[in-house]
């Protein structure tokens, strides 16, 4: 880990090229190198052709000490990676007895028959590794020659990702390549934009001359990584640093890491033992997709309605038909009755509503399109928030599930403040 190494990553694929299918792949392989010290170099997408293949590969290989590439090694006539680079390499394949066998333990369970097609899969370079495919047929493939490391990954991201972190990461840590332990701090913050974030940091770049600040905004969160490229700040001393950007950034702070809004929230809601219900209108179940993607959910989330027609808020929330007659469907005073009432037609004491114009249509003068109202009810009284998003409806219905559950992520720390400095109980 003394010197810089350079990694190039490719991903093979056609289907990548013409849209088909979105490339995570850099995205992932590029925020878990660089927790371990590692930064990827270059990045290209290729098209599964073998002269392409061959010509990406050989200059890869002539300039990077790590070569990652994802895709083509399945059974398929267009999976063509594996038997391009073996010739790019000089190297033969080698039918593997072992990669038959796990794959017709696969198809058995499955209660399917492996058919010879699948046989392709089951080669390996004659002085290389097979990595084992935990979700899939196509093993990865690992070869190193003269100081250089190749690593070959299945393209389904749901394929790659256990196998990189199952096999790759470990391997790579032996070798040296990457460090055993992460190298940076993440500041995870939400309600600032990325302008105002940095200057908040400021004081502790001025302080800290050898620190690296990096910033990545996504859906009104930005994510701050404190990382010293010299290594004259220990991981001690960067824990240290980060502790005083969270203290600078005060209300903004989220988490360490990279845990999700929707974590946050629960694990707030868990440490005060209470539970959580949701109604939703114009975000169609969004809000609760978001906290039902956190692992053990269920110890605080209860259910939620979707009550997109004033007649489900009346019906199944008790919304007041008096009151959207007078305010709306869409209004600060609908959006606190919804909440009120997912906490208690679902036995919940917290429930936490949206309700809004997501467009292309509809709106009005007071409500334009892209008004969005968050309604909070808590044992300790209720509120509103209105914000207002301009973007498509995918986009708006995305950053309305971020500010609602940010708007009860403080509102959740400012009654466990008030409580500590009251020395009060939660229960």
């Amino acid at each position: 880990m003394s010197n810089p190494i350079s990694v190039e990553v490719i991903n093979f694929g056609d289907e990548l090229l013409v849209g088909i299918r979105e490339n995570s792949h850099l995205k992932y392989l590029g925020e878990r190198l660089s927790h371990f010290g590692v930064s990827i170099t270059r990045s290209r997408v290729i098209l599964d052709e073998p002269g392409e293949i061959k010509r990406a590969f050989a200059e890869a290989w002539a300039h990077a000490d790590l070569v990652i590439t994802t895709g083509g090694l399945g059974p398929t006539a267009d999976d063509l990676t594996r038997e391009t680079i073996a010739q790019a390499l000089g190297l033969e394949l080698v039918f593997d007895a072992a990669i038959e066998a796990t794959i017709q333990d696969r198809f058995s369970v499955l209660g399917r028959t492996m058919g010879p097609h699948q046989l392709k899969q089951c080669y390996r370079f004659e002085a290389g590794e097979a990595l084992h495919n935990e979700r899939g047929t196509a093993p990865g493939l690992m070869y190193k020659n003269a100081g250089k490391t190749l690593i070959m990954l299945p393209g389904p991201p749901h394929e790659l990702q256990p196998m990189f972190e199952n096999q790759v990461l470990a391997r790579l840590q032996a070798d040296g390549i990457l460090a055993e332990e992460e190298v940076y701090v993440l500041v995870r913050c939400c309600g600032a934009g990325e302008s105002s974030v940095e200057q908040m940091m400021q004081p502790l770049i001025e302080k800290c001359p050898s620190l690296t600040v990096a910033y990545c905004v996504h859906f009104s969160m930005v994510d701050v990584r404190l990382s010293c490229r010299d290594g004259s700040l220990s991981q001690e001393q960067l824990d240290s640093i980060g502790h005083e950007a969270r203290q600078l950034l005060g209300d903004d702070f989220v988490c360490f890491g990279h845990s999700s809004l929707a974590a946050v929230v629960c694990r707030e809601v868990l440490a005060l033992d209470r539970k959580l219900a949701v109604a939703e209108s114009c975000s169609g179940g969004a809000l609760g997709t978001a906290l039902t993607d956190v692992p053990g959910a269920s110890q605080v989330f209860v259910g939620g309605v979707i009550s997109y027609t004033d007649d489900v808020k009346i019906s199944m929330l008790g919304v007041p038909e008096s009151l959207i007659e007078q305010h709306g469907a869409v209004s600060p005073e609908c959006a606190v009755a919804m909440a009120t009432g997912a906490a208690e037609q679902l036995s919940a004491d917290y429930g936490l509503s949206v309700t809004g114009y997501a467009g292309p249509g509809g709106g009005d003068a007071d409500n334009p399109v892209g008004t969005m109202h968050i309604g909070y009810h808590s044992p300790v009284g209720v509120w509103s928030k209105t914000v207002r998003y301009t973007g498509d409806r995918v986009d708006v219905k995305a950053r309305v599930v971020q500010a609602a559950l940010d708007m009860m992520r403080r509102k959740l720390r400012k009654y466990k403040m008030e409580e500590f400095l009251s020395g009060g109980s939660h229960d």
